[in-house]
């Protein structure tokens, strides 16, 4: 006699009977199809050596940029302050702007042939810029990591830009110079105009500017 196990067991293989091919296959695993550091070559008329030294270039350019984005975020949340509102508004403006570039980066490397670091870990790994302590600081301390950072980004990248200038790379110059480069000094101008140190409440005295005192 059918145990109502049995049965159970039986209504479940008529539900599922005739959908094998819709289910999906899964706990796969298998060989990586290209792995870190190796050139799948596309026909975009660059030499192999070029587009690896250009996507090893612009692997670390996207982990320091992954890195200046999350630190906005970071400052983000945590500024505090009486210029709060107007800070937590421009730093996350900043934020979305460097996360266009990231994605800008991380596509052009995969144009390249190569594979675009995307991993918390491995951006952790490769970054250059200094790690943050975990708590809150204060404004000017926010504002100065943050510019330093930037600054980092801005010299690699114009290394970086006459190197693939030379190398004939014009795509990765582009990038370099047209995003990279300008969306930085942008950032910068409108950050450090926050560090400059002038009265709130009242204007210095006239005659004392002009003096020199």
């Amino acid at each position: 006699m059918a145990t109502k196990a049995d049965k159970r067991s039986a209504s479940y293989n008529q539900i599922e009977s005739g959908a094998e091919r819709a289910k999906p296959i899964l706990h796969q695993s298998a060989r990586e199809i290209q792995p870190y550091g190796k050139i799948a070559k596309l026909p975009i008329a660059l030499d192999e050596k070029v587009c690896a030294a250009s996507a090893e270039n612009l692997n670390q350019v996207l982990a320091d940029t992954i890195t200046l984005r999350d630190l906005y975020k970071k400052h983000h949340w945590q500024v505090a302050g009486h210029t709060f509102y107007q800070l937590h508004l421009l730093f996350d403006k900043h934020h979305d702007e460097q996360d266009e570039l990231v994605d800008m980066i991380a596509e052009r490397i995969q144009l390249l042939g190569a594979i675009s670091l995307a991993m918390a870990a491995d951006i952790a790994e490769t970054t250059i810029i200094p790690r943050p302590p975990r708590g809150r600081e204060e404004v000017p301390v926010q504002i100065s990591r943050l510019l330093e950072a930037h600054e980092i980004i801005l010299k690699e990248a114009r290394t970086m830009a006459a190197q693939a200038d030379e190398a004939g790379d014009d795509g990765t110059n582009d990038l370099l110079v047209s995003n990279v480069i300008r969306s930085n000094e942008l950032q910068v101008w409108f950050l450090a105009e926050h560090l400059v140190d002038v009265p709130v409440v009242h204007a210095d005295n006239v005659k004392a500017a002009s003096s020199g005192r």
